[in-house]
């Protein structure tokens, strides 16, 4: 238990740690920064409230494809902080 306890407090297992939870909480932010303030100003430009409405149907099957460009924008933005971050 106690070379248990000594791995646990190197530090690069904590520094792991810290990283792991400040890029979840820095994802959810960034996704609810396209979700609510990206997307509905792209939509409105199209004349839609928000993405999350968008969909396709066929053979009376419904395709939601408008959380899924939310998705994608917010991957696209957290990749770009993470790239100027790394580079700069």
């Amino acid at each position: 238990m106690k070379g248990f306890k000594a791995f646990l407090l190197r530090g690069n297992v904590v520094d792991l740690a810290v990283g792991v939870v400040i890029g979840i909480a820095f994802g959810v932010v960034i996704t609810a920064f396209v979700k609510d303030l990206v997307t509905p100003l792209i939509a409105a430009l199209g004349g839609k409230p928000d993405f999350a409405s968008l969909y396709f149907t066929v053979n009376n099957s419904k395709f939601l494809y408008g959380d899924f460009l939310n998705a994608l924008l917010a991957f696209a933005l957290i990749a770009a902080v993470i790239y100027f971050f790394v580079v700069l």
